[in-house]
């Protein structure tokens, strides 16, 4: 069971696979040169003689020639394994880059996730265990027969006949075992997706009172699981029980064999005794063939997912035909995720060149959705999103992601130094580009006091405040230097200090670039140019604050209640007593 495509995929795995084979090969003469030593030993041990000096020589070499070649089988098993994984994982990770950010809409991502990490290991027992065992599992055998041959023809036919029984127990299980992993891995993906699902949306299933339902149906998903997990190792058992069945019998077929011939006196003392101590080496490379084999269907299994991952259509590679200093405009546009859900209703927008245009409404109006087609995310569009007259799902989706920076709540940071986060937003950036960024963002002057570009993140940021987080995100934003910059609820759930460090940088890019803010509080966009007001996916306002407020009722209302509720915070944190002492470590701390 071999698959081309995985020997295309990792071509050099290959020699690995060969070297494998041959220090397996020679750890096999290693040990027949033993067994000669000791059926040497024995029969003259029985027939009262002494034991000829080259056979202890012999013993030796065959120790030394066993330790040597299983030392360097288990170097080249694991060099042909070692760039499996991650030739693939950088494969899916390129693919998923090609497909753009609406990947999920071809693949949910808990099955993205369980091929790049189950997936591929399974697959690295492929290359290092497997594929040098089916080959050495058809040269052993042979090597063997050469061997017993000269010593009793008859023994070494029967054993070598009885072999092919086990590929043949392989193949019959192979056609029940390539349904219930194809099954498995089915159950598999679809448990880990709800999962993560359930996970993602916890907040809003307490909310409705749904988590009980989704608790009993991931349940009912769970078992379902479990049974095909039951079936799995079922199948796997009772193909080891049939395999060792035929393996010990052909061995002692063989050994009946031997004993029959020298009863008839037509093998010696020593030819029976070195029959018998090689008739279980016919059989042991094909059974541990067997053992490896599962692990392989279960690879292949996976494999069967990741090329069907990687084979998925991609969307065509087209220039970006704009210029800086193209706009954005929406005509009519509509959009939903699902059909006859409309989240966006005939929605038409200007985001000129230069300058920050606002986008408010309250919470499902579909303000993010708009933040998500003009970064070109989704292009299941009806109407129109243009930019420089260019329809946005015709533009190529790397070169608009270069085009178009999005901010969101809650931006990513990774595990390393602040430089290696920055330099995801431009690799060749200097010190002084870096510097000149954190510093817009306000930052500068804490990572001055740590360890300056060399401070260590936690993973996403766990050692930095929210504030600090989401300022560290604009900074690197904003080392990329794209033309358009949309801050999709950057400023939530921050300290006031960094929300008014965030606004102000902001206000000032919004000089030379275009900018799109969508926030939920209004007084973060009362400076915009245009504040467009959703409500229901529909646009039912446009203008300025001021504009706003007179004709606007929708604005107004968000706008009363805004202030009323502002108000009372102020009124009630004024009244608070204030902490005898708190050092900024602290305050960063609780922020």
């Amino acid at each position: 069971m071999m698959d081309k495509r995985l020997l295309e995929l990792v071509p050099e795995a290959m020699r690995y696979v060969v070297a494998t084979v041959a220090f397996q090969w020679v750890g096999l003469l290693g040990n027949m040169a033993l067994v000669w030593s000791i059926a040497q030993a024995l029969a003259a041990a029985a027939t009262g003689s002494a034991v000829p000096a080259a056979v202890l020589y012999l013993l030796f070499i065959g120790i030394a020639a066993r330790v040597i070649a299983t030392r360097f089988q288990a170097t080249a098993s694991f060099m042909a394994s070692r760039d499996v994984k991650r030739t693939l994982r950088r494969r899916i990770y390129e693919k998923l880059l090609r497909l753009g950010p609406n990947y999920t809409e071809l693949v949910p991502t808990a099955e993205v996730v369980q091929l790049s990490v189950e997936g591929c290991e399974q697959l690295e027992t492929y290359f290092g265990q497997y594929l040098p065992q089916l080959f050495y599992a058809v040269l052993a055998p042979v090597t063997l027969f050469f061997a017993v041959a000269p010593v009793s023809l008859p023994a070494a036919i029967v054993l070598l006949v009885c072999v092919p029984l086990i590929p043949v127990t392989i193949v019959a299980v192979q056609k029940v075992a390539k349904r219930i992993l194809g099954s498995y891995w089915d159950q598999y993906a679809e448990l880990g997706d709800s999962f993560l699902e359930n996970l993602q949306g916890l907040t809003t299933l307490k909310i409705y009172q749904a988590d009980a339902a989704r608790h009993a149906a991931m349940n009912a998903e769970a078992e379902r699981f479990r049974v095909v997990t039951m079936k799995v190792l079922t199948m796997q058992l009772n193909s080891i029980i049939v395999m060792d069945i035929v393996a010990l019998g052909g061995a002692v077929a063989g050994m009946a064999v031997a004993l029959a011939a020298t009863a008839a006196g037509a093998v010696d003392l020593f030819g029976c005794l070195f029959i018998i101590l090689l008739s279980a080496d016919f059989f042991l490379p094909m059974r541990q063939l067997g053992s490896y084999f599962h692990v392989a269907m279960n690879g292949m299994a996976a494999a069967d997912k990741i090329f069907n991952l990687l084979a998925l259509p991609e969307p065509e590679a087209r220039p970006l035909g704009t210029e800086r200093g193209d706009h954005f405009a929406m005509t009519r546009a509509s959009f939903a995720y699902e059909p006859g859900r409309p989240v966006l209703r005939n929605v038409s927008l200007d985001v000129p060149s230069v300058g920050l245009t606002a986008i408010v409404g309250e919470s499902g109006s579909g303000k993010s959705t708009i933040a998500s087609l003009l970064a070109g995310r989704y292009d299941g569009y009806a109407g129109s999103v243009f930019l420089g007259g260019k329809q946005v799902r015709d533009i190529d989706r790397a070169a608009l992601a270069r085009y178009v920076t999005v901010v969101g709540i809650g931006a990513h940071l990774f595990a390393g130094t602040v430089r290696d986060n920055m330099l995801m937003a431009a690799p060749d950036a200097s010190d002084q580009d870096i510097w000149g960024a954190l510093a817009f963002a306000r930052l500068a002057d804490f990572l001055g006091e740590q360890d300056g570009l060399e401070t260590r993140l936690e993973q996403n940021g766990e050692n930095l405040s929210g504030g600090q987080r989401q300022r560290l995100a604009l900074a690197r934003a904003i080392l990329a230097n794209s033309p358009v910059y949309v801050f999709d609820e950057a400023t939530s759930n921050i300290d006031v200090e960094s929300e008014e460090a965030i606004m102000e940088a902001v206000r000032e890019l919004a000089r030379y670039k275009a900018v799109v803010v969508i926030s939920h509080r209004l007084a973060n966009v009362t400076f915009a140019n245009t504040i467009y007001v959703l409500d229901g996916g529909s646009v039912v306002g446009s203008g300025t604050h001021e504009e706003l407020l007179g004709r606007c009722a929708t604005y107004q209302h968000l706008w009363s209640t805004q202030s009323a509720l502002e108000a009372v915070t102020k009124k009630t944190t004024e009244a608070a007593p204030m902490p005898a002492a708190a050092d900024e470590s602290e305050v960063s701390a609780d922020a």
